[in-house]
Formats: structure tokens, C-alpha cells, sequence
């Protein structure tokens, strides 16, 4: 049988890479793209489009109904930094978009959602190396808050209405393919560009910062893989606990200098500083491997090779 998948917020950073990777792997026409806004030209003309704002029910039951929608990934929300400076719009985006495709499935108008949390669900109070999948959370901002909140719906409309919607908490990403959109972890993605480009870069993190990364590949693999387990292998219906590798700036500093020698780097650390701190060093991931066999693929160095080839290529 056919399915039709919609993505909401398809033009962010994992939106854009997630878009392209189901309509390679389900074919152009079977994978609807939305957003607020246009994406890249890419996106926009290797399949449907459609101008949607993730807060408005009505249209998007229109969508659902109009393309026969069986499955939607819900990637529009607005992230760390950036829902501090606009808390209510924050969590009016991050908590209503979800509400409307857990109403949706509740009523069975479509079968199985993916709703991503994050590392910033975990507080200062959370253990900060290898943090188990179930611990004390205590968010101490906006966006982990909504995500914490985010977390325990999904888990109830599971329980009581017999939702299928997954979740991974996703740790900080890193893509060549698309900006960041105002996380704490996007030195991560700005450092690569400005090693080309001006060959050194003022990071807002302390050097000595250490948290959870993840190549872009890997996170989409994980989102892929646990939208197609066996629901009976899905055992945690609040969000499951990625993770790939561990740093901090002084070491993705090191590593971009064996490809750029003349590479530096300066610290002046920002108010995502307090944020980063809050947050742990190390995940430990152990059920999203024994329930439905999550392993990374990339580490730091193959990471920064594989970043610092393509932005050469598409900054020539």
C-alpha cells in the first residue's frame, strides 16, 4: 500500500536532509514538504511544497486530508537560543504544532508520527556523563522545558489513545548542507565555515565546553530506523535517549588544524554559555541500541574531513 509522509518544518537543518532522504528512499511525489517559508532550490523542486504554519490545525488537517497523509514528521520548533530571547512564541510553536498532529492521529487521520526532543530536555542537576535514559530532568531553558513537556504528551496520548509517535533526543548536529537555526551547539556547524573562509573563528562556547555532537547522517539514519521498527520494539514512547561522539571547541579546533594548520581559534563565551553548562557531557544509549539496533557511523575525524571536502567544493 502507498503511503504519503508530510513534513512539517522541511526548510530547517534537519528538515532539508530528511525531505531529500525519504523522497530518494519513497519517491518525489510521496513525500510532502512544508514550512512557513520557502526552502533551498533544491527542495523546493524535487517534490510538493506546501506554505504551512505548524500552528494552525486547520490547515493542516486540509493538508492531511487533500494529500491522504499516513505519517508526519514534525521538525518545526525553534530552538535553544533562540526561544530565549522569544519564550512565548517558543513554546506556542514547540507546544501547539504537537498537539495538533497528536489530535490528529488520535483521531486516526494519519498512523504514525516522529516528533524529535533533544539534549536540552536534561538540567544542571541531571548526571552529566554517560546520562542514563531515565534521571532527573529539571530543563532550565524555554526550549528544554517545551521538549520535557513535549516528551511527556507523547507518552500519554501513547498510553491512553493508542498514538504511535516515536521520539530521539537528538544531541547537537552537524551538516554541511544547511545552516543551524539558533542552537547552543552551532559552533559546531560555524566553526568548518570559518576555517575556510577567514581561517579563524571567535567561538561563544569556553574552550574546555564538552557535549554531545552528531553527524547529520547518523541523525537521519536514527529517524529513519526508528520510524521503520516494529512498533513492539519501541519501548520507550516518551523519547529515546542518541548519542555518536563527545567534544569540546578546543578539540574540533585540533581537529580542522591536521586538514588547516593556520587554523586558531579564540573563546568568548556568550549567554550560551550558562546554557551548554547545564547540559551533559555524554549520553549513554544503550536502549536505542538494544530495542531497535541504533549504532553511529561518524566520529570527530571523519566528521571534519567529510565537512571540510564538501564546503570546499560547493565554496569553490
Amino acid at each position: 500500500m502507498e503511503k504519503y509522509i508530510l513534513i512539517i518544518g522541511a526548510c530547517g537543518q534537519i528538515g532539508t536532509e530528511l525531505t531529500m532522504t525519504l523522497r530518494k528512499k519513497y519517491g518525489n511525489d510521496y513525500v510532502i514538504a512544508s514550512d512557513i517559508r520557502e526552502g533551498n532550490e533544491t527542495l523546493m523542486n524535487s517534490g510538493p511544497f506546501e506554505i504551512l504554519d505548524a500552528t494552525d490545525s486547520n490547515a493542516l488537517e486540509e493538508i492531511i486530508a487533500y494529500y491522504k497523509i499516513s505519517e508526519i514528521y514534525l521538525m518545526a520548533a525553534m530552538l535553544s537560543a533562540t526561544a530565549e530571547k522569544f519564550p512565548m512564541r517558543a513554546w506556542n510553536l514547540n507546544m501547539n504544532s504537537l498537539f495538533n498532529v497528536l489530535n490528529l492521529a488520535k483521531e486516526k487521520k494519519v498512523d504514525k508520527i516522529f516528533w524529535p526532543s533533544s539534549i536540552a530536555v536534561f538540567g544542571p542537576n541531571t548526571p552529566k556523563e554517560a546520562t542514563p535514559q531515565n534521571t532527573i530532568m529539571e530543563p532550565s531553558t524555554v526550549y528544554g522545558i517545551s521538549k520535557q513537556s513535549g516528551e511527556r504528551w507523547c507518552e500519554y496520548y501513547f498510553k491512553k489513545f493508542d498514538v504511535d509517535v516515536r521520539s530521539i533526543r537528538y544531541p547537537g548536529l552537524i551538516s554541511w548542507k544547511t545552516m543551524p537555526g539558533g542552537g547552543t551547539t552551532d559552533y559546531a556547524v560555524e566553526i568548518y565555515h570559518k576555517a575556510l573562509e577567514e581561517g579563524t573563528y571567535n567561538c561563544f562556547l569556553k574552550k574546555d565546553t564538552v557535549l554531545p555532537m552528531m553527524y547529520m547522517d547518523d541523525a537521519i539514519k536514527a529517524t529513519l530506523q526508528i520510524m521503520e521498527a516494529d512498533a513492539d520494539d519501541i519501548k520507550v514512547r516518551s523519547s529515546y535517549n542518541l548519542a555518536a561522539m563527545s567534544f569540546k571547541p578546543e578539540d574540533i579546533a585540533k581537529s580542522i588544524q591536521q586538514h588547516i594548520p593556520d587554523f586558531t581559534i579564540t573563546y568568548e563565551p556568550d549567554f550560551r554559555q550558562a546554557i551548554a553548562d547545564s547540559w551533559p557531557s555524554s549520553i549513554d544509549d544503550s536502549d536505542a541500541r538494544a530495542d531497535w539496533g541504533w549504532k553511529a557511523d561518524f566520529d570527530m575525524e571523519n566528521t571534519t574531513s567529510t565537512m571540510l571536502k564538501n564546503l570546499k567544493m560547493i565554496k569553490a
